[in-house]
């Protein structure tokens, strides 16, 4: 991010938290958004207002059931580089060198020793951790990264999102990264992990499903 380019802490109180919804959930109508936060729809109508003038959101007519239309708010270009980005651009660079002087197996490597440095500074704390304090561990490292990760649990298991993609322009042109973070998920949690949804497909989100019951092996003399 260039030193002088706006940054998400410049917005405080309600202004930002609707951009960080905006960014967990868009798009959003100004009467969800206000339901979200406990306040009233007029109130969020006025920051969504400034927000427009800073040219950090937009919006579009949606029809939503029966009725008039209504306006739905998404973050603009300029409001999604408010979020953290992990210097894409060096990265990049790095990894085109890599991928010329040793292919594409070079740069999954290159992800694969990063992931597995990640996973051995980890595992120690969560030796004798429950399941919930895994994924806390797991979610509090992914966002202090600029992932924005949080877990819930649902129906049938549990759910581990993304809501910001650190690398997404890194992710789209090698997504060797996304690969090796799977498998950094499954080695770190113990347990089974599935990508359901996933940023640079278009998603809001990525998204996992976490079950930590494995099927159990098969007898010894099985054939």
């Amino acid at each position: 991010m260039e030193p002088n380019s706006p940054s998400l802490a410049a917005h405080r109180g309600l202004r930002g938290q609707v951009l960080i919804e905006l960014k967990r959930s868009q798009p959003l109508t100004a009467r969800e958004l206000a339901h979200r936060h406990g306040v009233t729809a007029a109130a969020v109508r006025r920051h969504l207002k400034e927000l427009e003038v800073e040219q950090l959101i937009a919006f579009e007519r949606e029809q939503r059931g029966q009725g008039a239309p209504t306006f739905a708010y998404r973050l603009s270009p300029a409001g999604e580089a408010l979020f953290p980005k992990r210097y894409e651009e060096t990265l990049q660079e790095a990894l085109t060198f890599v991928e010329r002087s040793g292919g594409r197996e070079a740069v999954r490597r290159f992800f694969a020793e990063h992931f597995a440095g990640e996973a051995e500074r980890l595992k120690p704390s969560l030796r004798h951790a429950t399941p919930e304090e895994r994924l806390d561990a797991v979610a509090d490292l992914l966002t202090s990264q600029g992932f924005m990760a949080e877990w819930s649990p649902e129906p049938g298991g549990l759910r581990m999102a993304e809501h910001n993609c650190a690398m997404h322009a890194v992710a789209e042109r090698f997504p060797e990264i996304c690969n090796e973070e799977l498998r950094f998920l499954e080695e770190v949690l113990g347990a089974q992990v599935s990508r359901e949804r996933h940023i640079v497909s278009g998603c809001n989100a990525c998204e996992y499903a976490v079950s930590f019951t494995r099927p159990a092996p098969p007898p010894e003399n099985a054939t």
